[in-house]
């Protein structure tokens, strides 16, 4: 794996408008996920808007790099897997370095 200078964490805020195909995106990309050397660390949950714009549905997954991280989101087994959630609803990505 890639070596960065800190851990790189992927940020996903979502909208989910059918949680049935939603469910089998998120169970298809643990593996590849896993491929990567991440993990999640917030996947749902409760959450509470104390400022600005919120979605019902977040997720945050570190990787042991921030160039893991990177290798994840634009590797074609997960742009296969992504692909399982189109229709599904809307969601903001990112990808950040940790401190």
């Amino acid at each position: 794996m890639a070596q960065g200078t800190g851990k790189g964490y992927v940020i996903a805020r979502a909208i989910v408008t059918d949680p049935v195909t939603w469910a089998a995106y998120g169970a298809a990309a643990t593996p590849v996920m896993a491929q990567h050397g991440g993990r999640p660390i917030v996947r749902g949950g409760r959450c509470e808007v104390v400022e600005g714009e919120a979605r019902a549905r977040n997720a945050v997954l570190e990787f042991p790099s921030y160039d893991d991280a990177l290798a994840y989101v634009r590797s074609e087994s997960y742009g296969e897997v992504r692909r399982l959630r189109d229709g599904a609803g809307s969601i903001d990505m990112i990808v950040v370095e940790g401190a």
